[in-house]
């Protein structure tokens, strides 16, 4: 009998063809200045369309969104025309791919902004973590406080990048709501300290994200639409008085939009999946009506018994993926699972990128 983990299934109009997910994974690599990938990068994520869905590494939807060095764009049609070379390759190699829509916010610094200007956030507010330059880890830079005559512009952008998404040929795309960005920032009361109709209530800083949402489901139709959530996770400097009451509020406010899926880190990101007391994964999970995609240190047995038991439609995996091309073969036959070098993790060429090899009995023994 095949386990359901390996089983198609559809997020929305997404069809794949097993439920385990390729998650998001920067990995500095695409051209600094103009912001393209490259030929890797068709190799790359070629080499890893047995995946149910790829979902790409962070795509910042403007300039200003931009929080790490190397890190690739969707808002110049040159940046599109180089990831639909990647979306091809994809394809015609029997996968799907979605972009991940990215705004850093807060979490950059001035070299990396254009004319070395401030970062924007719902509050000039310093979020105290480094950030990835080309002098290597900094101090992230304070940010000045968007005004609210610059909220329509912002949505703008993700309603463009989301168009260029489109003109790329990707499958659907995860708008970026987690982890201490730029949506993140606003819905926390830790990062949005706003006295105006962003701020304040849940229901003022949950108002981008839902405008956001409303803007790229009208070009995508929701049903090729994802979002990321972290409601629990300290990534970033991000905090909340009250998480679950939070979360409970924007994920019910989801379920209009009729999401391709809900995309949810369990804990703290890339960490402890632990809990405090009044906070539920589970009570969040019940209250979205779409396909949900589980995230945070899933291994092999935890996939299988989390699709099995019906906790979640997919699960996304992230380093995993980095040394294990084929990592959906290796799961359906319990192959061993190879470590990645984590000193290739960020920036350089090939090597700890398109140079991992798919399992081979010989090369094991």
């Amino acid at each position: 009998m095949t386990e359901p983990l390996f089983t198609p299934a559809k997020a929305g109009a997404i069809e794949a063809d097993n439920r385990i997910v390729m998650a998001p994974l920067t990995r500095n690599r695409a051209d600094d200045d103009t912001g393209e990938v490259g030929d890797m990068h068709v190799d790359y994520y070629r080499q890893r369309a047995g995946a149910g869905i790829i979902i790409t590494e962070a795509t910042q939807i403007s300039p200003e969104g931009k929080g790490y060095i190397q890190t690739p764009g969707i808002h110049t049609p040159g940046q599109a025309a180089a990831w639909r070379r990647v979306t091809d390759a994809v394809h015609e190699a029997g996968g799907k791919i979605v972009l991940q829509l990215w705004h850093v916010g807060r979490i950059s610094h001035t070299s990396l902004q254009p004319n070395g200007q401030q970062p924007v956030a719902p509050s000039a507010t310093n979020a105290g973590v480094k950030t990835f330059t080309a002098n290597g880890f900094e101090a992230t830079s304070d940010p000045r406080a968007l005004e609210l005559v610059e909220i329509p512009r912002l949505i703008a952008d993700f309603a463009n990048a989301a168009k260029l998404a489109k003109d790329a040929g990707f499958d659907g795309v995860e708008v970026h709501g987690a982890n201490g960005y730029l949506l993140d920032q606003f819905l926390k009361t830790g990062s949005n300290y706003r006295t105006d109709g962003y701020g304040g209530p849940v229901e003022n800083r949950a108002k981008l994200l839902l405008e956001v949402l409303e803007a790229v489901t009208r070009i995508w139709g929701g049903d090729r639409v994802g979002l990321r959530l972290s409601p629990f996770s300290p990534a970033n400097g991000s905090s909340d008085d009250n998480p679950q009451e939070t979360f409970e509020y924007v994920i019910k406010e989801l379920n209009r939009f009729g999401l391709a899926y809900l995309h949810m880190i369990e804990g703290a990101t890339g960490g402890s999946r632990d809990l405090e007391e009044g906070q539920s994964i589970d009570k969040l999970r019940a209250l979205f009506d779409g396909p949900y995609m589980a995230n945070n240190g899933y291994d092999r047995a935890m996939s299988l018994e989390a699709v099995k038991n019906g906790h979640a439609d997919f699960i996304a995996i992230g380093r995993p993926f980095i040394a294990n091309p084929d990592l959906v073969e290796r799961y359906r036959q319990d192959l061993p699972i190879a470590e990645g070098d984590q000193k290739t993790y960020y920036g350089g060429g090939r090597e700890g990128y398109t140079d991992y090899p798919a399992y081979s009995k010989e090369a094991a023994e």
